[in-house]
């Protein structure tokens, strides 16, 4: 078998890339030797970067949250009764005023039971009105009577008076006067008596009137009870606001009691806002408060701090004041700031990115005169908006990347900074 042999030239040739290859190779080393001895791996512009300086001063904790405007009045509206919804006139979100109907109800028991307390009533009254009629034809009979013993006493009385004259003159016997004289006492007897029976008698009857009236009352009220359910199933919002819930439908059946529509006022608003647990003891009541809604920012005040943790989340309620004319709404999402404690004499820059309060976090900083930023490992404390406060790990004056380093994947290295 013959063996190929190469050409001079091609030895050549081999030999002159390989060469070349040494070179680059070791031009490799001397480069990377060069940029390790630099301690910087990697060179960013100026302009990419947004860099702060620590500062010493008075800083005011801002606690940032999220939550929704509410109602402050609202008013649940219920089934009066066993109903079925007859009509639905109005949706949710619709503006309404007190006198709106929102939907109709219907229970024909209860319009029976509505015309069956009318009968009752009106049975009532004219029970009350026969009464009354018979205590004055009893009242008639009494003074009749009363007039009769008056009439006889008055012939009597100038009987007597007649006879009293003649008696002596023995026209008139002794006997005679003496029988007329206890005639007139007797009926003045009566005629007493008579008044007397006539007042027990007024007394009576105005009782009774009194107790067939107090009947009629209770008719009445039993009629008001149920008229009062009957309109009730004309459902009315009952204040100015907007229609919040409707959780029926036509034809549907509501037990009583059974909620029908919620409404809200709509100018009356308060927010519910959660914040971090661990940022919750910087609120106090009476703090201020800025809810941005998106289309503009209304102060308000904290009125209430709710003691319950919730998805270690703290629920704030901020007072607004009216916000007729304005975005707001019941419903709305909204951002919330909270001015809470004031600190004083406190290190403080604006928060880096991905730092977060009251944790240890490595940042980049940047020594005066120098164009390297170094890791370093800083203690932060409580937010303050767009700041925070450093504990331990920074002087004032130093300066910092406050920007967010991830898309450089650094891993901790430090690296140049490029003048603009």
């Amino acid at each position: 078998m013959d063996v190929q042999k190469k050409s001079p030239q091609t030895a050549t040739a081999w030999r002159s890339k390989a060469k070349i290859g040494i070179a680059l190779a070791a031009l490799l080393i001397v480069a990377l030797l060069v940029v390790m001895r630099s301690g910087n791996a990697v060179a960013i512009s100026e302009r990419e970067l947004v860099l702060d300086s620590v500062q010493k001063g008075s800083l005011d904790v801002t606690v940032d949250g999220f939550g929704q405007l509410v109602s402050a009045r609202q008013q649940l509206l219920s089934s009066p009764s066993r109903a079925t919804v007859k009509e639905i006139v109005l949706k949710p979100g619709a503006k309404v005023t007190a006198g709106s109907v929102i939907a109709l109800l219907e229970d024909p028991e209860l319009t029976q039971s509505v015309e069956t307390a009318k009968q009752v009533v009106s049975e009532s009254q004219a029970n009350l009105r026969k009464l009354m009629l018979n205590n004055q034809r009893e009242r008639l009979r009494e003074q009749s009577s009363l007039a009769e013993l008056v009439s006889q006493r008055q012939k009597t009385t100038v009987q007597r008076e007649a006879e009293e004259k003649l008696v002596s003159s023995g026209i008139v016997s002794r006997l005679t006067f003496e029988q007329t004289v206890q005639n007139e006492k007797q009926l003045n007897q009566r005629i007493a008596l008579a008044n007397q029976s006539m007042a027990q008698l007024d007394l009576l009857h105005r009782e009774s009137v009194n107790i067939q009236q107090d009947q009629v009352k209770q008719m009445q009220g039993n009629l008001a009870i149920a008229q009062s359910q009957l309109d009730r199933l004309t459902v009315k919002a009952g204040l100015d606001g907007v229609l919040l819930k409707l959780p029926v439908e036509v034809g549907q059946g509501l037990s009583p009691g059974q909620e029908v529509a919620l409404v809200g006022s709509d100018a009356d608003l308060i927010a519910l806002i959660r914040v971090p647990q661990g940022q919750a003891q910087s609120v106090h009541i009476g703090n201020t408060a800025i809810i941005d809604t998106r289309d503009g920012k209304i102060n308000g005040s904290v009125t209430r701090i709710v003691p319950i943790v919730a998805n270690n989340t703290v629920e704030i309620e901020i007072k607004l004041p009216s916000t007729k004319g304005t975005s707001a709404r019941p419903n709305l999402s909204v951002d919330c700031s909270i001015i809470g404690d004031r600190l004083e004499n406190v290190k403080y820059v604006r928060r880096p990115a991905g730092v977060s309060p009251n944790t240890s976090a490595q940042v980049y900083v940047v020594a005066k005169g120098d164009s390297t930023a170094r890791p370093k490992q800083v203690r932060f404390g409580r937010q303050a908006g767009q700041h925070i406060e450093v504990i331990s790990g920074l002087e004032p004056g130093e300066r910092l990347v406050v920007s967010d380093l991830a898309k450089y994947n650094l891993d901790g290295q430090p690296f140049g900074i490029e003048s603009r």
